[in-house]
């Protein structure tokens, strides 16, 4: 099998470009967190963590990078401003990923299950650049793009790694995205805290938010898509010409009095199987978010909801409520 083989089977599954790098030490990344940890000391634990991507192992020989964009798919109104529009069609893009991973085993090449950055490989193999928002990207698709990777033990033909990593476009006239963000987690040149992220935060939070952070967050229920919707670059990047398929019958369980109202059984077999970064233990934070999206609406349809939280078992979400009825004055 060629290596053109392999680009042609990516574009036939639906990605929009296929790149294959050498196995290489991701510096820059490096860099990256060590700059990360002296910003933003309070989160030094997070980038800590991610240290262990910056080396492929040994048996590492190729990286494969592909890139698809999601910027077609239609986001419902009552999700919008809810879900990130990157995690709505997870499902479907996950499938390419899948049929791919099985077509590279199949073909005799050996996927070593091992974490790297995604984003630093895309950009290496010149697929897409840094935006200010640290996002990648790509001429077609804005930053609107999900980014999947494949390290491999076998050998290929390599595209020419990229030193130009990062847009010239993005510069310091604009700032819409610094200025845009919530709970200020963008700052300076293409860097974020990611502590502060709202995304971050809606899926990784492991205790209650302190009441100023739940504010600024709005009535993001699980991922953001602030920054990237005021970048000047991804200005008619939006199509938004087709359904997201099966998501009809995921909308009803995505409402927000449906999520407080939601069963261990329902979160397991439902919402985390589509949505699993806030783990199999995750349903809490699922009603946190949800409070805390009736609460920062102020919509009064609400109101009886989150009064019905405020004598719950759950002593987080009971705060949640509480604050949120002094703060409504219901």
């Amino acid at each position: 099998m060629s290596t053109q083989d392999i680009k042609s089977k990516a574009l036939q599954l639906g990605y929009t470009a296929c790149s294959i790098i050498p196995s290489i030490t991701f510096d820059e990344y490096k860099q990256y967190l060590d700059e990360r940890i002296l910003s933003f000391p309070e989160s030094k634990a997070l980038y800590e963590r991610m240290y262990k991507f910056v080396t492929p192992p040994e048996s590492a020989k190729s990286i494969i990078v592909c890139v698809l964009g999601y910027s077609k798919f239609k986001t419902p109104d009552s999700l919008n401003g809810v879900i990130g529009r990157y995690y709505l069609p997870s499902i479907h893009m996950h499938q390419s990923k899948a049929d791919f991973e099985e077509y590279l085993t199949t073909s005799g090449i050996n996927v070593i299950k091992c974490r790297i950055p995604d984003r630093w490989a895309a950009a290496k193999a010149g697929l897409g650049k840094f935006g200010r928002n640290t996002f990648i990207f790509s001429s077609e698709h804005g930053s609107y793009i999900r980014i999947d990777t494949w390290v491999v033990d076998k050998e290929l033909e390599y595209d020419a790694i990229s030193t130009n990593t990062f847009l010239s476009e993005c510069n310091d006239n604009c700032q819409k995205c610094v200025r845009s963000c919530p709970t200020k987690a963008l700052s300076g040149s293409s860097s974020m805290d990611r502590g502060k992220c709202i995304a971050h935060l809606s899926y990784y939070a492991k205790d209650i938010l302190d009441e100023s952070t739940r504010s600024q967050m709005g009535q993001w229920l699980y991922g953001c898509d602030i920054c990237q919707d005021v970048c000047p670059l991804n200005r008619n990047k939006l199509t938004e010409a087709e359904e997201i398929p099966q998501l009809s019958e995921l909308e009803e369980y995505l409402k927000l009095e449906n999520i407080l109202e939601m069963d261990e059984y329902t979160y397991i077999n439902i919402i985390y199987p589509r949505f699993g970064s806030a783990g199999k233990d995750g349903l809490w934070l699922w009603k946190s978010n949800a409070l805390r999206s009736m609460i920062n609406s102020g919509d009064s349809v609400y109101f009886p909801f989150i009064r019905q939280y405020c004598n719950h078992t759950d002593l987080r979400l009971m705060k949640i409520a509480e604050s949120g009825c002094n703060k409504l004055n219901i």
